[in-house]
């Protein structure tokens, strides 16, 4: 046994605790502090000059079953190079947010003049990938697959038994350090046989299954998706010869492509519309992609010389329920004039992994959404009444959305990137992307305005044909900013603009944006009357608001963030509703009302009734395995909004709402 000498065990006895901690300190080693790495070099920024010769893309869309695209490219090398950098596209347009997939993608496999090498994918930038090359390297092969969704807990579902949606940007990787407008593409595609398909793409041949079309440019074919699929239909709108419009339609079922005489004079009343309101155009043709699906996913993207549209298999065989969504393909076509032609500086990059900026949103989707529902009501797409609805559909979430007491609309312009386009919870408290809703009650209220300044001789829409109608058959994308339409305003209608936006967009605004609804003749209000075309809307489309009364939507329209679900499934409860504050969340099932199985009919009686009997209305709701009963104290009725017309003032919503009555163009 070991003992420690007499003076050495005295010696530690007389030490202090602070003394002994000391001298222990003084006899341990540590590290130096951490200091962070360097970083990488960063990937080549992109330059405005040509890249070296045509990349050829071959798109296999032959394996349905799997929903797997196989994709091979031959990408060829700049001389000398050392490396070549391929990327993945990350910001998408019309997504304004770097949501590309890349996740989706498998099995990479890359050669340099038949040598098999190994790519390794950047440290920093994941949707970078270097390629290492030797100095006399000509041609670089890249094959890889693309794992499109087959759940909707994986994403949006593009691909079925019957039809496709193909997104370019999805199976295609290009050489960093270019403008994507000088990155020349050779692009094929292979169909499942039989299949026909629809793009804004030009065709140089076909032979068998595989359809080759004109060399393009990367920035065009990012923006020219393809629809493919067994059932499809194809129907001319041109307004006139110079104006090539068409409507192809893509559907589960062939029964789904019959159109009604009356539903084909709308939808062409929608492109002469566009033409007396844009006096111009900015497409050789343009083509509506319309998929009508219960399995691929609802789509609304916006591109130049088409647009990705999709809606419920009964769109055009049950056309008089009418859509709640039926300006979808009026507001993706202007987006011909507003954002793919005229564009915000920040929203336009030199390709397609440089960040966007967003600010301007509530100009590019907001005054879009604004002219969407005017083009719908202007071409018989809605009737005028279901055009005053949305309006007052819109000003009353706006009531009941609390948001709006913390957020700035300009602060939403940052949700696509803040969310990715991710579901919310609360919405009516995060606010969302409120920019396109409350963007459009403010285009309203600069079209009511410029009437009122101008005693009615002037209007937005000369504006519109100020703005976005200059350069008239030009390609070329010309950008703008806030500036730029305060000075056009300025000649439409002298007038403090740039104030009118920074109260309305730039400062918290937390009333409800109502001005353009007052000054354009009529009051937001109130009653327990349902439309009969609502009913017969949501019959169609599926869901049920209660968000203006008990504050919870029920069920989700089809092809919806929530669809999928259960019929009974609540697809939102607002923050502060009298739901809310019961203790109901997002997450539940309704099961019965009163003691009765839950039917909206049911709930709307009981809301009515609870209004004159002042009784609590007694709901149940599901969630997980736990059954949950709420009393709730709620007297105010069903508040289904809806606009009246104030006496003695002007008409100007009414005026805004009807054909137009310029002549065509001359184009």
């Amino acid at each position: 046994m070991n003992v420690l000498p007499l003076r050495v065990f005295s010696f530690i006895a007389s030490l202090s605790i602070s003394a002994f901690a000391t001298l222990a300190a003084q006899t341990v080693k540590s590290p130096a502090p951490p200091q962070p790495l360097l970083m990488p070099p960063s990937i080549e920024a992109p330059v405005d000059q040509p890249y070296a010769s045509p990349v050829q893309l071959d798109v296999d869309l032959t394996n349905v079953t799997d929903r797997v695209a196989h994709v091979r490219e031959q990408i060829p090398v700049q001389r000398n190079a050392r490396e070549l950098v391929l990327l993945y596209p990350q910001w998408i347009p019309g997504a304004h947010s770097p949501i590309g997939p890349i996740s989706r993608i498998a099995g990479i496999v890359v050669t340099v003049d038949g040598r098999r090498v190994q790519w390794i994918r950047d440290q920093i930038n994941v949707y970078a990938f270097h390629i290492p090359l030797g100095t006399a390297a000509r041609t670089v092969e890249l094959t890889f697959d693309y794992l499109s969704p087959i759940k909707p807990a994986e994403g949006r579902i593009e691909w079925s038994d019957a039809m496709v949606d193909l997104a370019w940007n999805e199976v295609a990787m290009y050489p960093a350090g270019f403008f994507s407008r000088h990155i020349p593409f050779d692009v094929s595609v292979k169909l499942p046989q039989g299949w026909k398909h629809a793009t804004a793409l030009e065709t140089a041949s076909e032979e068998g299954s595989t359809v080759k079309f004109k060399r393009t440019t990367l920035n065009t074919l990012v923006d020219s998706p393809l629809y493919a699929g067994v059932h499809f239909k194809r129907v001319d709108l041109s307004p006139s010869p110079a104006d090539i419009v068409r409507l192809n339609v893509f559907a589960d079922d062939e029964k789904d492509l019959e159109i009604s005489p009356d539903a084909l004079e709308k939808h062409k009343n929608l492109a002469i519309e566009a033409d007396k309101l844009y006096q111009s155009h900015h497409y050789d043709h343009y083509d509506f992609l319309l998929l009508l699906s219960s399995i691929v996913g609802g789509v609304g993207l916006e591109h130049h010389q088409s647009s990705e549209d999709g809606s419920r298999p009964n769109y055009f065989t049950e056309w008089d329920r009418g859509n709640l969504r039926s300006d979808l393909l009026p507001h993706e076509y202007t987006h011909s004039w507003n954002g793919k032609f005229r564009r915000p500086a920040g929203l336009w990059t030199p390709n397609f992994n440089v960040p966007m900026r967003d600010d301007l949103l509530w100009v590019y989707e907001g005054m879009t959404q604004y002219w969407g529902s005017v083009l719908a009501a202007r071409s018989g797409i809605r009737t005028a009444e279901q055009a005053r609805y949305v309006f007052a559909r819109v000003a009353a979430g706006f009531e009941v959305s609390p948001g709006r007491d913390w957020r700035p609309l300009v602060d939403t312009t940052n949700q696509p990137t803040v969310s990715q386009r991710r579901p919310m919870s609360w919405g009516s408290w995060q606010l969302g992307e409120n920019y396109y809703t409350e963007g459009q009650l403010i285009w309203l209220d600069a079209d009511t305005k410029i009437r009122e300044l101008t005693s009615g001789r002037k209007s937005l829409d000369d504006f519109a044909a100020e703005f976005l109608g200059e350069f008239n058959g030009s390609f070329v994308t010309s950008t703008y900013d806030l500036p730029d339409i305060v000075k056009i305003l300025n000649t439409i209608a002298p007038y403090d603009w740039m104030r009118f936006f920074r109260d309305r967009v730039y400062a918290l605004h937390p009333a409800v944006p109502i001005d353009g609804i007052t000054n354009g003749g009529y009051k937001l209000v109130y009653s327990d009357k349902i439309p009969t075309w609502l009913t017969r809307t949501e019959t169609a489309v599926g869901g049920d608001d209660f968000s203006t009364s008990l504050g919870f939507s029920v069920g989700s329209p089809r092809g919806g963030p929530a669809a999928g679900s259960p019929s009974n499934a609540l697809s939102s409860v607002l923050w502060n509703s009298p739901a809310f504050k019961a203790g109901i969340t997002p997450d539940m099932l309704i099961i019965s009302v009163n003691g009765k199985a839950y039917e909206a009919k049911v709930l709307r009686d009981a809301i009515i009734e609870a209004e004159h009997s002042r009784r609590p209305i007694e709901l149940q709701f599901r969630r997980g395995e736990e059954y949950k009963s709420f009393s709730i104290p709620y007297y105010g009725g069903l508040r289904i909004p809806s606009l009246e017309r104030v006496d003695g003032t002007p008409d100007r919503l009414d005026e805004i709402l009807a054909p137009s009555k310029r002549p065509l163009p001359a184009m």
